[in-house]
Formats: structure tokens, sequence, C-alpha cells
């Protein structure tokens, strides 16, 4: 029952995420720190996965090649039910947007230059950038413990994070360095750094 809810979960991000796998972070999140399960050898019911397991996961799957929803979901699928509810995850997370697309894939071509369909996509290409913007936000407030501290003394005691998000932007948007180069550097840096 459990793959199952996964599964599904996983199936409903998908369908109702716009803007492909990133923007459908956003949604994930949300769903994954609202669901509830009681976890084997417990009686307390918890959230799939907090905010900041949601950003473990993120900077886990940007460290692999691919794309970045079905390693979240597998990632979250494998801490709840192992090697199955990581399948059920990835499988939820892109075998229904696949069927999806095969069928869409006949018809777009029809109708990719229709003045509706032209009109409907300006419009869902803004608001991803605001889901993509809201998961950053709520991730930054996972990562510098803006719950406990208030952005201020987050901002002040997270320098060095500050820090990392600066250099790391910076080196996204200066250079044509691989992303996946980025998160190995600064992995080795907190391998260093944080121990």
């Amino acid at each position: 029952m459990l793959l199952w809810k996964i599964f599904v979960l996983f199936s409903r991000v998908s369908l109702f995420s716009w803007g492909g796998g990133p923007a459908s972070l956003a949604l994930m999140q949300r769903e994954t720190t609202a669901a509830l399960w009681v976890p084997p050898g417990s009686t307390e019911a918890v959230a799939w996965t907090t905010p900041l397991e949601f950003s473990d996961a993120v900077a886990v799957g940007n460290a692999l090649p691919g794309p970045i929803a079905p390693q979240v979901s597998a990632y979250i699928g494998y801490k709840m039910a192992g090697v199955g509810g990581a399948v059920a995850a990835a499988v939820g997370t892109v075998l229904p947007t696949t069927l999806l697309m095969l069928v869409m894939v006949v018809y777009f071509f029809k109708i990719k230059d229709s003045q509706l369909v032209q009109s409907m996509l300006k419009a869902v290409r803004p608001v991803v950038v605001g889901l993509l913007l809201w998961t950053a936000y709520d991730m930054a407030y996972s990562v510098f413990g803006v719950k406990q501290n208030g952005w201020g003394t987050s901002m002040t005691m997270g320098w060095d994070k500050l820090l990392l998000v600066m250099v790391s932007l910076l080196l996204l948007t200066m250079t044509k360095i691989n992303p996946a180069l980025i998160i190995l550097g600064t992995a080795c840096i907190g391998g260093v750094v944080y121990r």
C-alpha cells in the first residue's frame, strides 16, 4: 500500500507540474513535506520529508547526471520504503508524463502554431519562474536556519553559506562550467571545512 501511495503522489506531482523537472521541485517539496506516514516501528506520523532533507535530495540530485525530478523522488522514495520506494517514486515521476507526452507529440505538431497554444505558453512560462524562485526561497529558509534565527541573524551567522551561494551563482552566470563540477567542488570544500 505504501508503494502505491508513493507512486500516486509522485504521479500527481508529475502531472500537475509545468516547466519540466526543476519546476516540479516546488510542487514536489510542498507535497512531500505535507504528506504524513507512520514509519515502521513507530506510532507517530511524520512528514515524508523535511525541508532540509529535501534540500539534501536536490543537492545529491544535482551532483548526478540526468533529470533532477526522478532523482529527488527516488531519494524520498528510498527514505520511505527502500529500493522499492525509490523505484515507485521514480516510475511515478516519469511514467505518466512520458505516456502523456507520447500522446501530445502526435497532436502538438498539428496545433503548435495556434494562437491559443502560444498565448497559453506565454502565460505559463513566468509562473514556472515563480515556482523556481519559491523553491529557492523555501530551500534557503531551511539551509540558513531562518526559522530558528530570523533572516538577519541567519545571514550574519551563515555568511559562509551565503558566500557559497554567491560564488556558485557567479560561476554559473559568468562561465560555462558544468554545475556538477561546482557541486563536487563544494562537496570537497565542505568535507574539509565543516568536518
